[in-house]
């Protein structure tokens, strides 16, 4: 289930990672600059987040496999455009019926395993999801580097492509629907948005979800503006820089495997207070160290492995305490959840991108930025004793 589950969230942010070696590609192909090809992953984030809206809900009422089977053809057939596509606008509005296909693979995973598991039960069965999951920013920049250096950057496509009818083909054969049918009678249009509405007045879901937000967004800051750095700045080739963002990949999903564990010895709420806490003391040193004019790739690498290692700890953790009380309607948690992350994230890249020059410092500040949002967030919502929410179970 863990693999399974796994592979099919990983699709979507496959489709980024793997064309990431690719961005300065494309602007030279394209004719378009870094701002306009940076919107290209800008707009995939938006739909995956806006998508997830529709997502949640939707699995709330007919079960968790026909959206998601909707979802990864619509992302199946828009690869296909974006393989074909001979402007950067084309891109650019493909990429976002893209990130809607997307959507479906990050919302449904994570109701699923609410729909099984809770507490640190949940946890462990998320951290075996994200291991699967993060694989992908490990393998994919490598497979991107190869498949780019075969058939150039349209071949991405058409591997992300094939990638979505895998998972089709995979979910037919192995997933068991988990949302039954007796489950689903009170679930309507009415449900969802009363469901939205209490969700959105729980100050401790929100809380918890923006600390992954914040979080999250420092990571998509890297996103956006690594391949620039590293290869046009530090001036590595496109398969040098897989291995650096792979190494950062690999102390996030090393880390999330612990969650499980540590949750049942000090609790999941001090786990993400250590986490942020540590975190957002690694990237201020990281700040410190390039607002004082240093330019190493060396600090960069090391510091943010040691950050992404706390983050591992963080962005599963805070998922699994903010569906912890919201059982009955949680397609619609994890599609709010994932929503407000999604655009965190993608207005955080937005920010960055108004300063992006190809340096170092701005992806930095954005980095440390989103951080240091997370360590006061936490600090608001876990800092002390808290009421449980009302709402059914």
């Amino acid at each position: 289930m863990a693999l399974l589950l796994g592979l099919l969230s990983a699709i979507g942010p496959f489709a980024i990672d793997m064309y990431l070696p690719a961005l300065p590609e494309i602007g030279q192909s394209l004719g378009a600059g870094i701002g306009a090809v940076q919107m290209s992953l800008t707009a995939f984030f938006l739909s995956l987040g806006a998508g997830q809206l529709f997502y949640g809900p939707v699995s709330d009422m007919v079960g968790r496999k026909p959206p998601l089977y909707f979802g990864l053809v619509l992302f199946a057939l828009a690869s296909v455009g974006c393989a074909l596509a001979t402007d950067v606008q084309t891109l650019i509005a493909l990429r976002f019926v893209q990130g809607l296909g997307a959507a479906a693979g990050m919302a449904i995973p994570r109701a699923v395993v609410r729909d099984l598991h809770t507490g640190t039960d949940a946890a462990r069965l998320m951290s075996l999801l994200m291991l699967v999951f993060s694989i992908s920013p490990i393998l994919a920049p490598l497979a991107g580097s190869g498949v780019i250096a075969l058939a150039g950057w349209r071949g991405v496509f058409w591997a992300v492509t094939l990638a979505a009818i895998a998972g089709l083909v995979m979910m037919f054969a192995s997933l068991q629907e988990t949302r039954l049918p007796a489950q689903r009678v009170d679930s309507g249009l009415r449900s969802a948005l009363a469901g939205y509405w209490l969700l959105l007045r729980d100050g401790h879901y929100l809380g918890l979800v923006f600390i992954g937000a914040f979080a999250m967004a420092g990571f998509f800051t890297y996103l956006a503006n690594s391949s620039f750095v590293l290869i046009d700045h530090y001036g590595l080739s496109p398969t040098m820089y897989s291995v650096a963002f792979g190494v950062n990949a690999a102390a996030f999903f090393a880390a999330a495997q612990l969650t499980g564990m540590l949750g049942e010895r000090y609790g999941l709420v001090r786990l993400v207070q250590f986490g942020v806490l540590a975190s957002g003391v690694v990237m201020l040193a990281m700040l410190a160290y390039y607002a004082m004019g240093g330019d190493r790739l060396a600090v960069l690498i090391v510091l943010y492995f040691v950050a992404s290692g706390f983050m591992g700890l963080v962005i599963p953790t805070t998922g699994v305490l903010a569906l912890e009380q919201h059982g009955a309607i949680a397609g619609t948690a994890s599609a709010l959840m994932g929503t407000l992350q999604m655009l965190t994230g993608a207005l955080m890249m937005a920010l960055v991108g108004l300063f992006t020059d190809g340096r170092p410092l701005p992806m930095v500040v954005g980095m440390a930025a989103g951080a240091l949002v997370a360590l006061v967030l936490t600090w608001f919502t876990l800092g002390g004793r808290r009421a449980e929410p009302s709402l059914a179970r």
